[in-house]
């Protein structure tokens, strides 16, 4: 897969894995290097301290004065080293200086008895660790020694040198190891998320699918796939419905379009002018039955989107629905009166509120009338009605009513009877269940109880 400039989730995890790493083994080495200084020092200084008690061992008094007679082969035994030099200095308090091969700095504390001082100092130029150690004077006279042992540090940097040569490979071959194991845990983690990055590229238009296999993902991983698929599920609603919209609108629209295209030519080449007339009332009733149409494709796309949407999408709000239903009565009045039907409402007077969206109340009620108008009887009757506890709105017609088996089938879409008359396309009472399933209302089709024909009843929700 093309990696893309920018924000990478594994170098962060890398940079985040690796840079405690490196300051842990940092510190590790520091450590390292602290211990064996440590040790050095501890080592060598307990050397110092049993070479300076060593030369405390050898003052003797002889005729009455401190001497420290070492012969020469235990001077070289006591001085020789391979790799440092070694000073001492013997000094009594009364009687000065007894023995050494080197003027040696003073301690920088004052001496106590058998309490050594162990500080760092210059002879002849190079640098040098001092053990400073005073005894009682072995004539019992009052008298001190001051015994000073000073070494050269060559040991002892090597000692550090040596150690840190062994112990930072040993590290930095644990941070490589390490380094190498976070790379592969971290690669292998994210690997999952470039499967579905190839996944999500590889998505044709024409075939959205959820990703598979959500439950064998991390955890972590699930919320982030189950969000893509509902994305996924939304998109593939919204291309279902444009497909959906198109196929019908091509459906619907295509036989009034014909017949205006037709009545139009006609027209235009009908010399007599009652032909005339005639061929451009059929294009007016054309553009109506357009018109018609396209409203109701549009209502029902509209709904549609609500569908997909969620509860803000429809914004209710509270709404007077016997005065909707008034309202609605006075806009088909002209509509009844064409079709010599008689038009009333029967409901109370009084407000009468529920939640709902004023637009869509108006095409539900609208489209119930509308359909009771075309499919009912010429010169009959369609009544109007609302009830309360819980609240119905009822539209009853006496038309030849719908028989029982295909109450269900009315409410498809492009659904219509083999025998119905009416100029409709099959929509008004599938716009009538989607815009009641909206509201969370309850449509029904019955008889009508107070003669034949039929009864459309929506029962709307206590609010």
């Amino acid at each position: 897969m093309k990696r893309q400039n920018g924000y990478s989730l594994r170098q962060r995890l890398l940079i985040r894995l690796g840079t405690p790493l490196f300051i842990v083994l940092t510190i590790g080495g520091v450590a390292t290097f602290a211990l064996a200084r440590h040790i050095g020092v501890v080592v060598y200084d307990r050397w110092l301290y049993d070479s300076a008690m060593t030369l405390a061992q050898q003052v003797k008094v002889q005729n009455k004065q401190l001497a420290l007679n070492l012969s020469t082969t235990a001077m070289e035994m006591f001085e020789w080293d391979s790799v440092d030099r070694i000073y001492e200095e013997v000094v009594s308090r009364k009687n000065g200086r007894i023995f050494g091969n080197a003027v040696l700095p003073a301690p920088p504390q004052d001496m106590a008895f058998s309490a050594p001082q162990y500080y760092d100092s210059v002879v002849n130029g190079r640098h040098v660790r001092v053990v400073a150690v005073m005894v009682p004077s072995p004539a019992d006279s009052g008298d001190a020694i001051y015994i000073q042992v000073a070494e050269t540090e060559s040991k002892r940097d090597s000692l550090i040198i040596e150690t840190l040569t062994l112990a930072m490979p040993l590290q930095l071959g644990l941070l490589l190891i390490v380094t190498i194991f976070i790379w592969l845990a971290v690669t292998s983690s994210l690997r999952m998320v470039d499967d579905i990055a190839v996944r999500l590229e590889g998505y044709e238009p024409e075939g959205l699918a959820p990703l598979d296999n959500v439950e064998d993902m991390p955890s972590e991983v699930k919320p982030l796939v189950k969000a893509l698929n509902q994305l996924i599920g939304k998109l593939s609603d919204s291309q279902n419905t444009q497909r959906r919209f198109v196929a019908n609108a091509a459906h619907q629209l295509r036989t009034p379009l014909a017949t205006l295209q037709v009545q139009t030519e006609r027209a235009l080449r009908e010399p007599n002018p009652t032909m005339h007339l005639e061929a451009l009332s059929q294009v007016f009733g054309a553009v109506t039955r357009l018109r018609h149409v396209v409203h109701q494709l549009l209502t029902l796309a509209r709904s549609d989107t609500m569908e997909r949407s969620d509860e803000q999408a429809l914004k209710m709000v509270r709404v007077d629905l016997s005065k909707l239903v008034r309202d609605e009565l006075e806009r088909w009045a002209d509509a009844a009166i064409s079709h010599s039907i008689d038009l009333g409402y029967d409901g109370p007077e009084k407000v009468i509120e529920i939640d709902g969206e004023p637009y869509l109340l108006r095409e539900l009620i609208g489209n119930l009338v509308d359909n009771a108008i075309r499919y009912g009887r010429t010169g009959g009757e369609v009544t109007l009605g609302l009830t309360t506890m819980p609240v119905t709105l009822f539209v009853d017609d006496n038309g030849p009513g719908i028989p029982a088996e295909e109450r269900t089938l009315v409410l498809e879409r492009f659904y219509r009877r083999s025998d119905a008359g009416g100029d409709g396309c099959g929509l008004g009472l599938a716009i009538c269940r989607e815009i009641a399933m909206r509201h969370g209302a309850r449509l029904t089709i019955g008889d009508n109880s107070h003669s034949c024909g039929t009864r459309v009843t929506v029962i709307f929700p206590d609010n």
